[in-house]
């Protein structure tokens, strides 16, 4: 019986500690208490996923308004892309894909391959170079020879007109974003000139929902010209105090650069995507015009003034977001200010505009999407290209 008892005893006490475990494990646990500032952060999250998303339908149901089918060509255009890379890249591309399908065929080739040899056997109806600063003029001269048309898109007008005088009078048409270097190109002895500034590629500049980290109040996309900086400089005590972000080359010449340092990407070469999601995130963009006298990377003796719309004014407008520019002469041809874009003149114009704005969302938003309607409606490369094709082959 001794023995009996040994053995129960040990087997209770092994048993014991588990029991006593499960005991305490099925134990009521006190509910707890909500996180104040972790249901704060909830709410504020879905009021913002609301709002953004809200926006985002408003842009898409705009989008679906604006249809625009371009006519094809009964053509064979060749297409000389610039082949000098990224920022030109993109545009090289943009073009290409445009070109395709609008023409019944295109022949792509660039400025680094013999394309005046591969125009000779294909026999295009017209060889279209754009930009062409790399094309020698004794190859458009050669082209033409085979009685082929030529046509060339200068992207850079009046910035480096001292190479394009010598340029264009070898080409069957010239076609300039600058409205002022029509009459140039036509004093020197060119029969066929047109304006025709860029556009936009609405596959890649479009309302989007970027992610969450890219929202800001401001964002600024562009290289530090000295023009530039100078404006800067006059407002960035107050940019400091906002959520702002900027992109380009050069914006260590500004004066307080350390007041911004941190908001300042700088060096940084977006692409269309990137650039167009630093678009979408932010309330406002600033687009502020290259001086026609700017020191940096000017070759415009002849101090021809710039009057036209940048291709920024077209991509940032394209993205639905407001866009405040400075004033251009023409660009009341492509936007009515105050109703489809909003200007600024000086350096306290854009403090008393961001301000304003920023209080005043509806209307914020009312002129983004009027202006992004105009924009698909009027401005794609699509629109551009049939204009160029329609004023080569006007029958």
């Amino acid at each position: 019986m001794a023995v009996k008892s040994l053995r129960k005893g040990r087997r209770a006490a092994k048993h014991a500690p588990a029991r006593a475990s499960k005991k305490r494990f099925l134990q009521p646990v006190a509910p707890m208490l909500p996180d104040p500032e972790l249901e704060r952060g909830r709410a504020a999250g879905f009021a913002t996923g609301h709002e953004h998303g809200r926006w985002f339908g408003k842009c898409e149901a705009g989008l679906s308004l604006v249809s625009y089918s371009p006519p094809i060509f009964p053509l064979h255009i060749m297409f000389i892309a610039t082949a000098k890379g990224y920022p030109y890249s993109p545009l090289d591309a943009s073009i290409a894909d445009s070109l395709r399908s609008m023409t019944l065929r295109l022949s792509v080739s660039d400025t680094l391959q013999n394309y005046v040899q591969q125009a000779e056997t294909l026999r295009p109806d017209a060889v279209i170079f754009l930009d062409g600063l790399q094309a020698p003029v004794e190859n458009v001269d050669a082209i033409r020879a085979l009685g082929i048309r030529t046509a060339v898109w200068f992207t850079d007008d009046p910035y480096y007109s001292d190479i394009t005088r010598k340029l264009a009078p070898h080409y069957d048409f010239v076609f300039t974003l600058e409205k002022n270097c029509v009459e140039f190109y036509r004093r020197l002895g060119c029969p066929n000139v047109h304006y025709l500034p860029l556009g936009v590629n609405p596959d890649e500049f479009r309302p989007r929902n970027p992610d969450l980290s890219l929202r800001r109040e401001i964002s600024f996309v562009g290289s530090a010209y000295h023009k530039r900086v100078d404006f800067f400089d006059q407002i960035t005590p107050y940019l400091a105090t906002r959520d702002i972000i900027i992109s380009g080359l050069w914006w260590e010449r500004l004066r307080d650069y350390q007041l911004l340092s941190s908001r300042i990407r700088a060096g940084h070469w977006m692409g269309p995507l990137e650039t167009a999601a630093t678009y979408n995130g932010a309330k406002i963009v600033i687009n502020m015009h290259r001086a026609h006298d700017d020191e940096t990377f000017n070759s415009n003796s002849e101090m021809i003034t710039a009057v036209s719309p940048n291709p920024r004014t077209f991509e940032i407008s394209a993205c639905g977001t407001l866009q405040l520019t400075d004033v251009r002469e023409d660009l009341a041809s492509f936007y009515t200010p105050g109703v489809e874009i909003a200007t600024y003149s000086s350096p306290q114009e854009l403090v008393e505009k961001i301000d304003y704005y920023l209080q005043h969302e509806q209307e914020r938003q009312d002129i983004a999407l009027r202006s992004m309607h105009r924009t698909m409606k009027e401005h794609t490369y699509a629109h551009r290209l049939n204009y160029m094709l329609t004023s080569m082959f006007p029958s």
